[in-house]
């Protein structure tokens, strides 16, 4: 199979979904209509684009453009929900709001990476440590620690899947997955074949997520220093470098069927059972519409599945 090297993230009441530089954020509006917005992405890299595509390298760069223009997009996506508000502000506040939200985003990424470095990466370090009376072998602790890390993962997951904004967003990410496996398996796009579609998808950010959690395992039992100290830093220094592995594993298992790497991508697939859920027919239009506006599909299928353009 030929991944179609699309992908997306829902966002509140849409999805958005990206192919190459385009991206575009179907949402379903208050009053049942959908509006469909296409754009371009440019990297955070600028002129230095090349880092995108040097393998182990273009993973850290990807992780965060997808959060910026996740948060970009979902930005874009609440503001429908916003609009009689919006209709009360003249021109100079709205333009004092836009920019007070460019800041806001910038200030929402930073957070967001220091809070899950210290959620995921220092907190299970710390919780493992009280153990060393218990288990003096610094293995078998590091073992436990991305365990316990994992285990904190998914207790957030589950938690977050509790709130209702959340489970309707958890819908929407699986009309986008199901809408990508339509496609690559060589099915026309039409809601009836998306619905029977699986809605776990090997390309997908919790996988990436759980490899992260997994390699960061293999590289701490490879990487031993003594000072707690050193041993904190050297869990973030080598953030990076997991995430670098992680993306190429990610690709390698978006484009290949074989056994070994659907073996590794079994746990992250069945993590998406919680942060997916089954769509709605309204849902499932939503994201027929964001994936058209950027990609496609029909030249797609009649290339790699021998399909006749008359889909």
């Amino acid at each position: 199979m030929k991944s179609s090297n699309i992908g997306g993230q829902a966002v509140l009441e849409g999805i958005m979904m990206k192919h190459k530089d385009a991206y575009s954020v179907a949402v379903r509006k208050p009053d049942g209509e959908i509006i469909v917005q296409k754009d371009e992405y440019h990297s955070i890299v600028g002129k230095w684009k090349k880092l995108t595509m040097i393998p182990f390298i273009r993973g850290i760069f990807n992780f965060i453009d997808s959060m910026v223009l996740g948060i970009k997009t979902l930005t874009y996506s609440a503001s429908f929900y916003e609009e009689e508000e919006q209709e009360k502000f003249t021109e100079a506040e709205t333009l004092k709001k836009e920019k007070q939200e460019k800041w806001l985003m910038g200030g929402t990424v930073a957070f967001s990476v220091v809070a899950a470095v210290a959620i995921f990466m220092v907190l299970p370090y710390v919780l493992s440590s009280f153990l060393k009376p218990l288990i003096p072998s610094y293995h078998i602790r590091t073992v436990i620690e991305g365990f316990v890390r994992i285990g904190i993962f998914i207790m957030y997951v589950l938690l977050i899947s509790r709130m209702e904004d959340i489970q309707r967003t958890f819908m929407y990410h699986g009309a986008e997955h199901k809408c990508i496996n339509c496609i690559e398996h060589g099915l026309p796009l039409t809601v009836e074949n998306v619905r029977i579609s699986s809605r776990q998808h090997k390309r997908c950010g919790t996988s990436f997520l759980f490899f992260v959690l997994a390699i960061s395992i293999i590289l701490l039992l490879l990487v031993q220093v003594e000072s707690p100290l050193m041993r904190v830093a050297v869990r973030i220094v080598l953030l990076p470098v997991i995430a670098g592995i992680s993306y190429e594993i990610l690709k390698l298992a978006g484009s290949s069927d074989n056994a070994l790497i659907n073996l590794f991508s079994k746990p992250g697939l069945a993590i998406q059972k919680l942060t997916t859920k089954e769509p709605d027919e309204g849902m499932i239009e939503v994201a027929i519409q964001a994936v058209e506006a950027v990609f496609d599909w029909r030249a797609y299928e009649e290339e790699n599945f021998d399909i006749s353009a008359d889909l």
